[in-house]
């Protein structure tokens, strides 16, 4: 199971950066706008205005400076409420994008047709490192062995 997590980590690394940064340009674009429109529709006792809120919040997107407004107008607290709620539903989210990018199986995405099958120059007894039928990169099959020089090659031939 550990290794699924770090083959995840590991082929996600710039699908972790491009969503750290998508999480900053969210908060900046969508976040403060939402906040800044929930601050100016609550009104002195708490009650929240719908349509108030849809009244500022399209203005508030577009211009762009609602992340000034925020903090000016003393909003910070419907702020950071409404950048947690963001974040925690951001979070599941790309839990769930990584989650289904984890590989199937520990062999996915490995080489089929190579060495990694021998170790420490196993191969090497059969076949030879420098010249004949090439089998794989730096595996070749000697043309001048004695006795059976048979080839099973598994998998397909590409041809386009």
């Amino acid at each position: 199971m550990n290794y699924k997590v770090k083959k995840t980590l590991k082929d996600n690394k710039v699908a972790l950066i491009v969503i750290a940064v998508l999480w900053v340009i969210l908060t900046i674009i969508l976040v403060s706008p939402i906040a800044y429109s929930i601050g100016k529709a609550t009104n002195a006792n708490g009650i929240f205005n719908i349509s108030t809120f849809f009244e500022q919040l399209i203005p508030n997107i577009t211009s762009f400076s609602s992340i000034g407004k925020v903090f000016s107008e003393g909003y910070t607290g419907v702020f950071f409420k409404t950048l947690a709620y963001f974040t925690i539903f951001y979070i599941i989210c790309s839990i769930i994008g990584l989650f289904k990018s984890r590989p199937k199986s520990e062999y996915t995405d490995i080489e089929h047709g190579s060495s990694d099958w021998s170790e420490g120059g196993e191969q090497y007894r059969v076949l030879s490192k420098h010249k004949g039928i090439l089998l794989a990169q730096d595996n070749y099959l000697p043309l001048d062995k004695r006795g059976n020089i048979n080839v099973l090659v598994v998998g397909r031939f590409w041809f386009w």
